[in-house]
């Protein structure tokens, strides 16, 4: 399966966009705003964890959710994604914050704003990107069966109401900020709940091994 017809035109679209939003330097670089769908292809979907915005520092954002460039140290939120992966199944922490492989594997790494300011965050939020994504859940939730869609934090959450759970999986919990995790991330398990689902369904498991 490709993506629906009716989002194909919506990526093309919104790449102008992305340009027009802010004429400063924005994180990711224009070429990687996408790098969400390009590494996972719509098809290849299984799993989506829904971020807020990029990084906004030079160099971290790639257009992955949480993800950094390699070789760049874990930053705060990754770092406690890390923790809980590492009390959930017992991996050993990664020293780098690089996500590709979990892409590579169909676990969409897609952001609420695909873009950021600069030094500035959340400062593209609220400005159209919110459209796009509504869209790509939407595309997501009625063309493919028994996804696993992992919300953190109120905003990723505001998203589940476009969620058919009778259909797909929704794991739901704080964000894994370090000013948030105390309130519900620590022992959510969504590592091992979201293979318990996906074997549970004849789909092949994410090897979450960094």
């Amino acid at each position: 399966m490709t993506e629906p017809a009716s989002f194909v035109p919506l990526r093309k679209r919104s790449r102008p966009f992305a340009k027009r939003l802010y004429p400063g330097t924005s994180q990711p670089p224009n070429s990687e705003i996408f790098a969400a769908f390009d590494m996972t292809p719509f098809a290849k979907v299984k799993v989506v964890i829904l971020g807020q915005d990029p990084y906004h520092g030079p160099g971290q954002a790639h257009g992955l959710s949480f993800s950094v460039r390699p070789h760049i140290a874990p930053p705060p939120s990754l770092a406690n994604i890390y923790r809980e992966m590492a009390s959930d199944l017992g991996l050993a922490r990664p020293t780098h914050g690089n996500l590709e492989a979990w892409a590579r594997q169909g676990v969409l790494l897609l952001n609420t704003s695909l873009t950021v300011e600069d030094g500035k965050p959340g400062s593209h939020s609220g400005k159209g990107w919110e459209r796009f994504t509504d869209s790509a859940i939407a595309a997501l939730n009625g063309a493919l069966d028994n996804l696993v869609f992992i919300l953190w934090g109120r905003k990723a959450q505001q998203k589940g109401a476009k969620i058919d759970r009778q259909r797909h999986l929704v794991i739901e919990s704080a964000h894994p900020s370090p000013l948030a995790a105390h309130n519900g991330f620590w022992n959510s398990r969504p590592f091992s709940r979201t293979n318990d689902y996906l074997c549970a369904h004849a789909i092949p498991p994410i090897d979450w091994t960094l």
